[in-house]
């Protein structure tokens, strides 16, 4: 049986799991499902149709699936989708999307979200990212794996955050910022690459090596953002070890709605 505190509310209609733990004074709504091992601490309210996977812990006061914040939403059976292992600490809001966009918001897994996160409607977080205290997802913002956003940072709405991107304490971020990028500021200014991370999530010299050149190219050298995607483009031949990373550069600026921080 699941643990279940006596004074949580949980509708009969909730799937949850028999590993589950629910603490005192939550409460859980008839469209939430519950996968194997998560606990859900005090106070918690979740509601709308979530699904929520595997061995996640979700601290009190924490409120996921509400309703979106946009005027538009006219009640449909929108959704909150979160994977697997993540930490969503006190006071955090997710919620779920509107039928504009694709009718859910989305978070991946292994993520480490800490106090007071908010994730706005229609948000696609990716795996293994670190949002600190404070952050603030507006609507439709993507944010890729292993991004790191920095405490009280905000996020424009249709915003995309690249991956393994470091983002510095309260900075204001309304354009895209490509993949491997430390950025910071208000305005946002890109101050070099996320070379620690990288290192710690095991790239190769030869790999750094490709990345710093696109770095030189995109921000470094003076040239237009059609003359340094050309000369990214012809990198492979040199660095074909980082062939995967360009590739991937390359699709995020040739993907970006709002322009690139430069």
């Amino acid at each position: 049986m699941s643990t279940i505190h006596p004074t949580a509310l949980v509708d009969a209609a909730a799937q949850i799991d028999a590993s589950v733990t629910i603490g005192p004074y939550a409460v859980i709504g008839p469209h939430v499902v519950l996968g194997a091992g998560t606990t859900v601490g005090a106070h918690c309210v979740i509601e709308g149709h979530t699904t929520i996977g595997r061995d996640n812990r979700i601290f009190q006061f924490a409120s996921l699936g509400a309703a979106p914040q946009d005027k538009k939403y006219a009640g449909e059976p929108t959704r909150l989708v979160i994977g697997d292992r993540n930490t969503i600490r006190e006071f955090c809001t997710f919620n779920t999307g509107t039928v504009q966009d694709q009718s859910v918001t989305r978070i991946g897994d292994d993520n480490w979200v800490m106090a007071y996160v908010h994730i706005a409607h229609d948000c696609v977080v990716g795996n293994q990212t670190i949002l600190a205290n404070n952050a603030t997802l507006a609507g439709h913002v993507q944010v890729d794996d292993y991004a790191i956003i920095g405490g009280l940072t905000g996020i424009h709405q249709f915003t995309k955050v690249g991956a393994h991107v470091m983002a510095g304490f309260a900075s204001h971020i309304s354009q895209d910022v490509p993949p491997f990028m430390m950025v910071d500021g208000n305005p946002l200014a890109v101050r070099g690459l996320n070379l620690e991370g990288l290192r710690r999530r095991g790239f190769s010299p030869e790999r750094l090596a490709a990345i710093k050149q696109m770095h030189r190219l995109l921000y470094r050298q003076g040239l237009t953002l059609e003359a340094a995607h050309s000369a990214i483009a012809a990198l492979p031949a040199a660095h074909p070890e980082a062939a995967a990373d360009i590739a991937q550069l390359l699709a995020f600026l040739d993907t970006s709605a709002r322009g690139i921080a430069r």
